[in-house]
């Protein structure tokens, strides 16, 4: 099985998946990582407003409490693990890694660009069509490393989870920037805010679990996202039309994170076999 998961092809660069194709590659994803790290410090050194100052005056329903934005310390130490390591001359022929290199150091780069115009600027249509290409290249990720049959160790947790916990992140913040965008532009529709902003949840909820499915049950995605729900629930969980769209959405993601993963195969390629084979001993128990 490892056979199919790694390609140590060392011919001529020509191939995608070869190490001489790799390269420049492996080096984007650095310096990606590293861009993405570093410009929301720009701010610290007189350069633009803090991401956080410029949303306040734009806020909707649906922007989770400010704790809940402390998942960026983690999503940006993971993201700095996973370029180190893929980075690694042992990992070169990483067939995993092959196909998600250069989406992940898309996705880097406009996360760092997203910061650096929000900073400059504000949350406009143009910080939307960011983070939606920085959610594409993500997704794309997402995809592939779910039609993985295996994954080594490296590839479970220093790739997919971090990888993973992003793309469930800006699966959320997409959509809280489209509506925190229609704010600056003094979108105010007829229908009560609170209304609009429990549907948003339930479909943001509905995207999220068909996802986690499609992912077959990837817990990394669904825990990051329940946690955006979290946030959304700290922040306006007073408003029963939040609350119960936070409620659904979050059980929604749970029955489907918990079905997808009884799927053959589910189990092992997210979690090892380790703990694949102690359900299946616990159910034969």
């Amino acid at each position: 099985m490892m056979n199919t998961l790694h390609s140590t092809n060392s011919g001529d660069g020509s191939t995608p998946f070869s190490p001489g194709a790799t390269i420049a590659a492996r080096l984007a994803v650095v310096v990606a990582a590293v861009f993405q790290v570093a410009t929301p410090i720009l701010p610290g050194l007189g350069i633009g407003r803090q991401i956080g100052q410029q949303s306040s005056s734009v806020q909707a329903l649906i922007t989770p409490a400010g704790w809940t934005f402390s998942i960026w310390l983690l999503l940006y130490a993971g993201s700095l693990a996973y370029a180190v390591y893929q980075a690694l001359p042992a990992q070169r022929g990483s067939h995993a890694l092959s196909k998600v290199r250069w989406a992940s150091a898309g996705a880097f780069i406009g996360n760092g660009l997203w910061a650096l115009y929000t900073q400059l600027a504000d949350l406009t249509f143009v910080s939307v069509l960011i983070i939606a290409g920085s959610l594409a290249c993500l997704l794309h990720i997402y995809r592939h490393l779910a039609a993985e049959r295996a994954l080594t160790r490296g590839e479970r947790y220093v790739v997919a989870l971090p990888l993973s916990a992003l793309a469930a992140w800006l699966t959320a913040a997409t959509i809280v920037n489209i509506a925190a965008t229609l704010n600056y532009y003094g979108v105010d529709p007829a229908v009560d805010k609170a209304t609009i902003g429990g549907a948003i949840i339930l479909i943001g909820g509905a995207i999220a679990a068909a996802a986690i499915w499609r992912g077959k049950g990837n817990p990394w995605f669904a825990l990051v996202f329940l946690w955006a729900l979290l946030g959304i629930y700290g922040r306006n969980g007073h408003i029963p039309a939040i609350a119960a769209a936070c409620v659904v959405s979050a059980f929604a993601v749970v029955v489907v994170t918990v079905s997808a993963l009884r799927c053959e195969g589910a189990r092992s390629l997210w979690l090892g076999e380790a703990a694949s084979n102690a359900v299946s001993i616990q159910r034969a128990g």
